[in-house]
């Protein structure tokens, strides 16, 4: 190298930050480190979809579109060991052909983690599920949910699972509020 000259580059001592000084093997992983958080923390998304028109109301996205689920209540009946949820009704009014399905909740007073998914079995016309028992056994175990928050009272709510065609609910726990569709 010259008298005088500056390696600013990659050479074989690492990076270069000031001239003369260079990282060690540590210091550029800490230095790509840092640029690749810098990086992802820079590329916050920030939701750009609709919006539902009612809170604390799940609604399914389909396309650039929000479809309301169908709002029930779940009448409780105590079956041997079971506690059963019934909703009236052979079939959901609100359906989707999305095997994973994709919902848009404003949780303004309902508590989006503690939202659970249950498939429903048809029987005698209605609409019902076995729920688990206080100590977690029971005929019907929740599917698995992931939810994302995506600002403010907006989360987004998704089947973790291919879900097969038929009745479905969501249900938050302790409320016999219940938030039914179908897949067909």
């Amino acid at each position: 190298m010259l008298h005088g000259a500056r390696d600013w580059g990659l050479g074989a001592g690492g990076w270069s930050l000031v001239a003369g000084e260079t990282l060690g093997p540590m210091g550029t992983k800490t230095l790509c480190l840092l640029l690749l958080g810098a990086g992802w923390l820079s590329c916050d998304e920030k939701y750009s979809g609709p919006v539902p028109p009612k809170p604390d109301l799940p609604y399914l996205l389909q396309a650039k579109k929000l479809s309301e689920v169908e709002i029930g209540k779940a009448r409780q009946e105590r079956r041997k060991d079971d506690t059963v949820s019934i909703i009236a009704g052979p079939g959901s009014s609100a359906r989707t052909p999305l095997p994973e399905p994709i919902f848009i909740l404003d949780a303004r007073e309902l508590e989006p983690q503690k939202i659970e998914l249950f498939r429903l079995e048809v029987k005698d016309g209605n609409r019902e599920v076995s729920l688990p028992n206080k100590d977690h056994t029971g005929a019907s175990q929740p599917l698995h949910l992931r939810i994302t928050p995506l600002g403010g009272h907006l989360y987004k709510i998704e089947a973790s699972e291919m879900l097969e065609e038929g009745e479905y609910a969501l249900a938050p726990t302790g409320d016999n509020r219940i938030f039914c569709f179908e897949i067909y």
